[in-house]
């Protein structure tokens, strides 16, 4: 019997996480899905409320960087990313990102979409991307919230389309009052024969320079007195790849 209630309140619960994003999702898309789509969630130190966490909601250059910045971040802050090939103008973005935000209490969080958004309709885009921060806010709307600039790319007029998204994105933050971590400026000084390994993905020492910069941005995004807490990462050795994480 009280399983049985258990479930009549889980139920309860997701029709109105259900409800919810269906509010803010767009109405109409001219989006065409690529053809391999892809979403991947890792949700560190799980069991801990307690501590703080951010939530890394990014692509394949998050994916880049996040193990990295997992060990700058290892004892002060817990941390939740998806990533995924999803442009914000899909149907299903907003589905799978009511999912996540629904997981667990957020502290801070980062958000980014664009590089899979290079051929989107850029006023849909920005309509999407402006609903997105306002579902992040009603979610969890405790949370400090960052706007993550897409990085460049190795061809030049893919990168002037990237230039061009985050142009929108630091508009929008001026207007929102949201703080922009920047990771465009110090990759498009790079050498891009050395320091790419194909037109979107960078180089292993490239991704440890971007999670150093992800680390100073979201460490001083919460006061002092929230990291003093020395956090032991836990691991798994049932995880995807077989391996303690």
């Amino acid at each position: 019997m009280k399983q049985q209630t258990k479930n009549r309140i889980d139920r309860t619960v997701y029709a109105k996480q259900d409800r919810q994003y269906r509010a803010f999702m767009p109405e109409a898309t001219s989006r065409i899905r690529e053809d391999v789509e892809w979403s991947i969630t890792y949700s560190f130190n799980a069991k801990d409320a307690a501590s703080p966490r951010v939530l890394l909601i990014g692509d394949s250059i998050c994916n880049g960087y996040q193990e990295h910045l997992r060990k700058l971040l290892g004892e002060k802050m817990n941390v939740t990313y998806w990533i995924s090939s999803k442009c914000v103008t899909d149907p299903d973005y907003f589905r799978e990102l009511s999912r996540i935000l629904n997981a667990a209490r957020c502290d801070v969080i980062s958000f980014n979409n664009g590089l899979h958004s290079l051929t989107s309709d850029r006023t849909e885009w920005e309509q999407a991307y402006r609903r997105g921060l306002k579902f992040i806010r009603k979610v969890q709307p405790r949370a400090k919230l960052a706007l993550t600039l897409c990085t460049p790319l190795r061809p030049a007029e893919k990168t002037a389309i990237s230039r061009a998204l985050n142009g929108i994105a630091l508009r929008i933050a001026q207007e929102e009052k949201l703080p922009v971590i920047d990771l465009f400026t110090p990759m498009d000084k790079l050498d891009r024969k050395t320091n790419w390994r194909d037109d979107y993905h960078f180089q292993p020492q490239v991704c440890v320079t971007q999670a150093e910069i992800m680390a100073e941005h979201l460490l001083a995004l919460l006061p002092a007195k929230k990291l003093t807490r020395k956090l032991k990462q836990s691991g798994s050795a049932t995880g995807p790849s077989g391996r303690i994480e």
